[in-house]
C-alpha cells in the first residue's frame, strides 16, 4: 500500500533548550521573530509568519542527549487525512509513540519515529491548512 497522504510541509521545529527566556529573547528580539504563543512556563511558540519554532525548557542537563533536536512536524490538510497516516504508519510498522489527540488550540497530531529515532509529528491546524489551500 502506498502512502495514501500528501504532506503540505514542514509546519514547525521543536528544540529543547536550558536557557528558554534567552532563547526567546534571541530568536524575537535578534532575529526578529514574534510570539505566536505561550502554552505554559516551559513552552512558547514563536514564528515569522508561515512557520512555527517550538522552544520548550529541558528538563535537566542530560534532556537533549546531544541535540536540541526534540521533534520536527509535517501538516496535512485534514483529521481524516491525518487519520489515514496514523493507519497508514502502523500499518507500515512505523514506531507510534501516542494516538491521535486534539491540542488547545485546535490542532490535531500525533507522533511516530523515524528509523534513525527522531521524533516526527504529522499535523492538521485549521488554520494552516486553509492557508495551504488558499494558495493553491
Amino acid at each position: 500500500m502506498s502512502n495514501p497522504v500528501t504532506l503540505l510541509g514542514l509546519r514547525h521545529l521543536a528544540l529543547k533548550v536550558h536557557n528558554l527566556e534567552e532563547c526567546e529573547a534571541f530568536y524575537t528580539d535578534v532575529l526578529g521573530m514574534t510570539l505566536l504563543r505561550r502554552a505554559n512556563d516551559n513552552l512558547v511558540y514563536l514564528t515569522c509568519g508561515n512557520d512555527n519554532l517550538s522552544l520548550s525548557r529541558a528538563r535537566n542537563q542530560t534532556d537533549n542527549k546531544g541535540s536540541a533536536l526534540d521533534h520536527f512536524g509535517f501538516i496535512v490538510q485534514s483529521v481524516s487525512e491525518l487519520e489515514a497516516l496514523y493507519h497508514y504508519l502502523a500499518e507500515q510498522g512505523a514506531p507510534l509513540m501516542d494516538q491521535i489527540h486534539q491540542h488547545t488550540d485546535g490542532a490535531w497530531s500525533f507522533h511516530c519515529k523515524d528509523p534513525a529515532g527522531n521524533v516526527i509529528q504529522p499535523i492538521y491546524h485549521p488554520d494552516v491548512g486553509e492557508q495551504v489551500l488558499m494558495k493553491e
